[in-house]
């Protein structure tokens, strides 16, 4: 369907082109090649960490990193359910098996109350999300993996440059995984990496994305033979991709201030219009992106039809992965989350991105108002 409103679109400029075009136009280095290196290396510096690799994905970065935390078969990873399905994936990945504990409603993450109550003996990490740009309680998650002893793994695919005061999410805990799929705060297509201060982690997922090799060298760049130590996968970043990432970092800044201009514009239009709606807040000294603008009402199917017919695009993020089909028929999950499920019951994810018109917005805006007059209070 063509939107005339879609939900996300890509902000891109002439910068991303020449520098793919600079790649492509090389002739060599297509797969691998320093601008990934370049690019990892950035990350790093941007999220305060001291090491950062790039992957395919953020759902390889996410597998790779359980295997290189010595996550196995008989362990128990704590996770949300109101995330993408991935988070919850990685665990089993390794033949661990994800527990799901309940969320809070202030940021939509883990709420660390029943994270505490869902530890056992059994129990590895702790993986909480930053849910569409919001920090999650990740110091008092940090506070709870610290005293229990376990690894503290965050899924802040969705938040790069997201933090609590002046500490960046993705420097909490041993590991941060962040994604640069398309609706990302800045996107490569597809991609992800892992940020961590640890040099053995670094080392452990570099052999991992590459089929277990010892790169000395660049594999495609040399007849020099270079060992494999250990098994593998084919989880690499190619080097145009990292090219893109590049020239999408060196924007960050503008991009997120665009988008917390335009969600400080829908917000104030909303209140004023369309008070049934209960618009995206956060906590004191919490640094939110706004990667996804998502409100919460009464009547929310309702709504998101009512928009879809008007050309909006609306979505419900995210729906509870324990509910899905995979989880509950084929796992045989049985889960007590009463915030999560009333979260997806209520919750609504509208469109938000940096070139989105401030006309655009008042439609936006304006038609929601018109729904809500024509259903019950």
């Amino acid at each position: 369907m063509s939107w005339k409103i879609p939900l996300f679109k890509i902000y891109w400029d002439e910068a991303d082109i020449e520098a793919v075009k600079e790649v492509i136009s090389s002739g060599m280095n297509w797969a691998t090649g320093p601008k990934v290196e370049e690019f990892e290396r950035l990350i790093a510096e941007y999220t305060g960490t001291s090491h950062a690799v790039a992957f395919n994905s953020g759902t390889s970065a996410l597998h790779a990193a359980m295997i290189a935390h010595g996550i196995t078969e008989g362990d128990e990873v704590i996770v949300p359910s109101f995330t993408f399905i991935a988070t919850a994936n990685a665990p089993l990945f390794v033949r661990a098996r994800p527990v799901f504990a309940d969320v809070e409603e202030e940021t939509y993450g883990l709420d660390p109350g029943d994270v505490v109550g869902k530890i056992t003996q059994k129990t590895r990490a702790i993986m909480p999300v930053h849910v569409g740009g919001c920090p999650c309680k990740i110091r008092e998650l940090r506070e709870i993996a610290e005293d229990h002893h376990l690894l503290l793994i965050e899924d802040a695919a969705e938040s790069l440059g997201s933090r609590i005061g002046d500490e960046k999410v993705g420097s909490y805990g041993e590991s941060a995984m962040f994604s640069f799929c398309a609706p990302k705060v800045i996107t490569t297509g597809e991609g992800g990496v892992i940020v961590t201060d640890s040099l053995d982690i670094t080392e452990r997922l570099k052999l991992l994305r590459s089929h277990g090799r010892a790169e000395t060298r660049d594999y495609f760049s040399t007849n020099e033979y270079l060992d494999y130590v250990t098994l593998g996968y084919n989880f690499r970043l190619s080097n145009i991709i990292a090219a893109l990432g590049i020239a999408q970092l060196k924007k960050i800044d503008e991009i997120i201030g665009m988008r917390r201009e335009n969600s400080r514009f829908l917000t104030q239009l909303l209140e004023r219009r369309a008070p049934a709606v209960r618009t995206p807040r956060s906590p004191k000294d919490y640094y939110h992106l706004f990667q996804m603008y998502t409100v919460r009402c009464r009547h929310r199917d309702g709504l998101m039809k009512y928009l879809g017919d008007q050309g909006i695009m609306a979505k419900v993020y995210f729906p509870p992965v324990h509910l899905t089909h995979f989880y509950r028929n084929v796992l045989g999950y049985r889960c007590d989350l009463p915030v999560t499920e009333k979260l997806a019951r209520e919750c609504l994810t509208l469109p938000m991105y940096p070139a989105l018109s401030r006309d655009e917005m008042i439609t936006m805006a304006d038609q929601i108002a018109s729904f809500f007059q024509g259903v019950p209070a």
